[in-house]
């Protein structure tokens, strides 16, 4: 890795590249033709555009970062020196909840970080909520962080003032371990290593940045992390949110990608946005983080919450059938006369590991026999 880090660098600084783009190259090189970074870099133009589908301007920006390799790898090499690791989405090491979570679509293709990285790979949860929260959000973060903490679960925190503070502060108080997720590039964190110095030489704190390293702290770095907080958690909490800001669009974005996320009901003198959420489909829950079953959507009645947990014998039959084809939810209801909406049917199929999804129109579902499916980034 130490070789390779200035390449990697490089590709994460491309500039107005998306994710999906990048991803989609990453897999390309690496998976479908067998090159490592290094090689890619070195490739012809030529190769470029005709392997690669590359235009003009990619192959540019391309050249542009091959041209600043050497300022990388001084980077990289001071980095490295000073204790950080780089850790691609290539390799095993990168979080899988992540990939699971945001998809080719949305992972970062490079991470930065300090402390013990085993933690990203522990179940784990994200308490998050306004930088002003009430002091009945900030009792309900600290009640969950102990609860979690007890379960050694690993809190995700964004480490801004409010809710995010109050749930790294109480995983450290109750022996948990957190991941902190900057708003800014790694290197900038100086007082923030000095004050959880202890905790990271322990392995309770892993600090992890998405961003150049020296990027500084910035609004818009700030909203484009909280994508990343919830990735990295397995469920999410929300303490409190207004109806606007980074908490309110990071809630409203996981339900769009279908993400279980479990809102704080609020009581009836409090002023927050807490019930909009839960009407747009978000999980009210009670101070112990309970779901509260009166004020559940009709979509999360299955499955989610295990209210109707499907008997083993269907589970079973749904699996079954799925190895032999590829299937629709409508095909599987009829197929097994189950009594679930095709909604309901597709929540529980996307939370099944072993079910692959078919992007055709209608969505098919399938199971593949793992020693025959094609290798990518996101297995």
């Amino acid at each position: 890795m130490n070789k390779e880090a200035a390449y990697w660098i490089a590709l994460a600084q491309l500039p107005r590249w998306g994710h999906l783009k990048l991803n989609k190259l990453i897999i390309n090189f690496y998976h479908e033709n067998k090159l490592s970074i290094e090689d890619f870099f070195h490739l012809p133009e030529n190769d470029w555009k005709n392997q690669y589908a590359l235009e003009y301007k990619d192959i540019e920006d391309l050249k542009k970062a091959k041209s600043e390799l050497a300022n990388f790898a001084f980077l990289a090499e001071t980095m490295l020196n000073e204790g950080y690791e780089l850790i691609p989405i290539t390799t095993p090491e990168y979080s899988k909840t992540l990939k699971e979570n945001l998809k080719a679509a949305h992972a970062p293709a490079l991470l930065y970080v300090k402390g013990n990285k085993q933690i990203m790979h522990e179940e784990s949860i994200a308490i998050v909520g306004s930088r002003n929260a009430a002091a009945k959000s900030l009792e309900f973060t600290d009640n969950i962080a102990q609860l979690a903490s007890k379960q050694y679960k690993v809190i995700v925190s964004g480490f801004a003032k409010g809710v995010d503070k109050q749930a790294l502060d109480s995983a450290i108080n109750y022996k948990g371990q957190s991941i902190i997720v900057l708003p800014q590039g790694i290197m900038t964190f100086g007082s923030g290593f000095q004050k959880y110095y202890k905790q990271i030489v322990a392995g309770d704190v892993l600090v992890l940045s998405t961003f150049f390293p020296k990027a500084p702290w910035s609004a818009e770095l700030a909203m484009a992390r909280n994508p990343i907080i919830y990735g990295l958690a397995s469920e999410i909490y929300v303490a409190e949110s207004s109806d606007k800001g980074g908490t309110w669009s990071g809630v409203v974005d996981g339900l769009r990608k279908n993400r279980l996320i479990y809102v704080r009901k609020p009581d009836s003198n409090e002023n927050n946005a807490n019930n909009l959420l839960i009407q747009k489909g978000a999980i009210a829950v009670d101070f112990n983080g309970n779901p509260l079953t009166l004020y559940l959507p009709p979509s999360t009645q299955i499955n989610q919450l295990n209210l109707r947990e499907p008997a083993v014998d269907y589970e079973n039959k749904i699996l079954e059938l799925l190895k032999t084809g590829a299937y629709t939810s409508k095909d599987i209801i009829k197929k097994l006369q189950l009594n679930w909406s095709e909604k309901e049917l597709r929540n529980y199929l996307k939370g099944k590991k072993e079910v692959e999804t078919i992007n055709k129109k209608p969505l098919q579902y399938t199971i593949v026999d793992a020693t025959k499916r094609q290798k990518t980034l996101f297995d």
